[in-house]
C-alpha cells in the first residue's frame, strides 16, 4: 500500500472510463464524509472529563472514519485494479492520526497554549511527504538538501542535517510538555497543597525536563555535550553583565511563589497601585485594578520595597464613614440609625466584627462621628458600597430632622465713624469724607 506509485499507471487509469469511475467514488465519499461530519454531533454522556474527552475525540474522527469506511466499501464493489483507492486511503488514515494526536496534544496542554505545530501544518506536512513519497519525488528531494549544505566555520552541514537535528529537538521539547502537562495535571488535584508551592514545582519540573530533553537529544545530533560549558561560562558573563534585572526578577519571583507572601485573588497595594492579583508569574505579577487596568509588576519591586497586602491573613477589611451633626442633635439617636442603616447593607458583615459607631470629637461647625463597617469582598469595590451608605445616611437623617451642619461664617458691616460700639467696645474711626464728584 505504501510503494511508491507508477505516475504511467495513473495517467492510463485517467485515459479509461474505470478509472473516472473510481476517482469519481472517491470524491462523492469524501463529499458524504465530509456532510455527516457537519451534521453529526456526539454529545458526552455525563460531566465527568473523561466522558467530554471521549465525546470530543468521536467528533474529531467521525469524517475521517466515515471516509475511511466508504473507501473500504468501495474497494470490494470496484473491480480491480484500484488506482486512486491505495492512495486514498492512507491519506484518511494519516488524517485519523493526526487530528486524534493533536486533540489529545491540546487536551494535556490545555487549549489556550500554542501547540509547537499547529494541526493544519502539521496535517500538510504529513500529508505532503506522503504525498511526495508516493509520487516518487522524496529521494529527489532528499537528494536535493543533501547536496544544499551550509559553511559553518570548519564543518558543512546539509539542510537535511538541519531539518532532522530541527525534528529530534522538537520530539525531545514536546515529550517534556508532554511528561509535565502529566504531572502538572497530578498535582491540580492535589488539593491540600498550596497553589503557589504547586506552580513552583509545575514551572521547575517543567524547565528541568526541557532542559533534560534537549540534553539527551544533543549528542543524537553529534554536538559534544563540553560546549555547553563555553556557553554556560558566556551565559555567566551576560548575567552578570546586563542581565541583572531579569535574573532577580526570576529568583524574586519563584521566592514570592515559594513563601506564599503574595497569592492569587490577594488584594494588595504596590507602587501607588491598588488591585487584586490576577496572574503571578516567575518573572512579573499582575495587579487588577477596580477599573479594569492591569498593572505588570515587576517580581523585584515586590522584594525590594513594601507591599500592602490587605487580605494576607483576612479578606476582611474596614471602611470607615465620617458623619457630621450639629450640636442640638440627639446624639445616641443618630448612633442607632448609623448602625441600622449599616446592617440593611448586603455587603456589611455582622457577628464579631458587626458596624460601630464612634464619636471622635467635638468640631467647629457640629460633632464628628465615624461610622466603620466591615467587609470581605473588597475586589468589588468600596466607592460604590460608600456612595450607597452616604446615601442611605441622607435619607435617613432627613427623614428624622437630624441635620448635617456646614461651616457658617457671620459678617459684620461697621459704620465707618469714629464711635464707640457698646457691645464690642471697639472703636471705629469715621473716614474723610470722599471729594465730590466733578461736574
Amino acid at each position: 500500500m505504501l510503494a511508491p506509485l507508477n505516475i504511467q499507471s495513473i495517467v492510463e487509469a485517467l485515459s479509461t472510463r474505470n478509472g473516472w469511475i473510481e476517482a469519481g467514488a472517491i470524491a462523492v465519499a469524501f463529499a458524504i464524509g465530509w456532510v455527516i461530519d457537519r451534521r453529526v454531533h456526539v454529545g458526552p454522556r455525563g460531566d465527568s472529563r473523561m466522558a467530554k474527552l471521549g465525546a470530543g475525540g468521536v467528533n474529531r474522527l467521525i469524517f475521517p472514519l466515515t471516509t475511511l469506511a466508504l473507501l473500504l466499501l468501495l474497494r470490494g464493489v470496484l473491480p480491480p485494479p484500484t488506482v486512486f483507492l491505495p492512495i486514498a486511503v492512507p491519506l484518511v488514515v494519516a488524517l485519523a492520526l493526526i487530528r486524534l494526536s493533536v486533540y489529545a496534544l491540546r487536551n494535556l496542554f490545555g487549549r489556550d497554549r500554542a501547540l509547537p505545530l499547529p494541526e493544519r501544518t502539521a496535517g500538510f506536512l504529513i500529508w505532503g511527504a506522503l504525498l511526495l513519497y508516493y509520487f516518487g519525488f522524496l529521494d529527489d528531494l532528499r537528494g536535493m538538501l543533501e547536496a544544499a549544505e551550509l559553511s559553518v566555520g570548519k564543518a558543512r552541514i546539509s539542510l537535511l542535517d538541519l531539518a532532522r537535528d530541527a525534528v529530534i529537538i522538537l520530539l525531545a521539547v514536546m515529550i517534556a510538555l508532554w511528561v509535565s502537562g502529566l504531572i502538572e495535571q497530578w498535582l491540580l488535584r492535589m488539593d491540600h497543597v498550596d497553589r503557589n508551592v504547586r506552580a513552583v514545582i509545575s514551572k521547575a519540573v517543567r524547565a528541568l525536563l526541557i532542559v533534560v530533553g534537549v540534553l539527551i537529544s544533543l549528542p543524537m545530533l553529534g554536538i559534544d555535550l563540553t560546549v555547553l560549558s563555553v556557553f554556560g561560562g558566556a551565559l555567566g558573563v551576560g548575567i552578570g553583565l546586563g542581565l541583572q534585572k531579569l535574573a532577580s526578577n526570576y529568583i524574586a519571583g519563584f521566592t514570592i511563589l515559594l513563601d506564599r507572601s503574595i497569592r492569587l485573588g490577594d488584594m494588595i497595594t504596590v507602587d501607588n497601585r491598588f488591585g487584586v492579583v490576577s496572574k503571578v508569574t516567575s518573572r512579573y505579577v499582575v495587579v487588577r485594578s477596580l477599573d479594569g487596568i492591569e498593572a505588570i509588576v515587576p517580581n523585584e519591586t515586590l522584594v525590594t520595597t513594601t507591599v500592602l497586602n490587605h487580605s494576607y491573613t483576612s479578606r476582611d477589611v474596614r471602611v470607615a464613614l465620617p458623619v457630621q451633626v450639629g450640636y442640638d442633635t440627639d446624639i445616641e439617636q443618630a448612633m442607632r440609625l448609623l448602625v441600622d442603616i449599616a446592617l440593611a447593607e448586603p455587603r456589611v458583615l455582622r457577628g464579631p466584627v458587626a458596624p460601630a459607631v464612634m464619636l471622635l470629637r467635638f468640631g467647629e461647625s457640629g460633632i464628628d462621628l465615624e461610622l466603620g463597617v466591615w467587609i470581605n469582598d473588597p475586589e468589588n469595590g468600596q466607592g460604590n458600597l460608600r456612595s450607597a451608605l452616604n446615601l442611605a445616611i441622607w435619607k435617613a437623617f432627613k427623614a428624622h430632622g437630624i441635620t448635617i451642619p456646614y461651616p457658617r461664617r457671620d459678617v459684620h458691616i461697621v459704620d465707618p465713624v469714629r464711635q464707640e460700639l457698646p457691645q464690642t467696645g471697639v472703636e471705629a474711626t469715621r473716614a474723610a469724607p470722599a471729594p465730590p464728584a466733578s461736574p
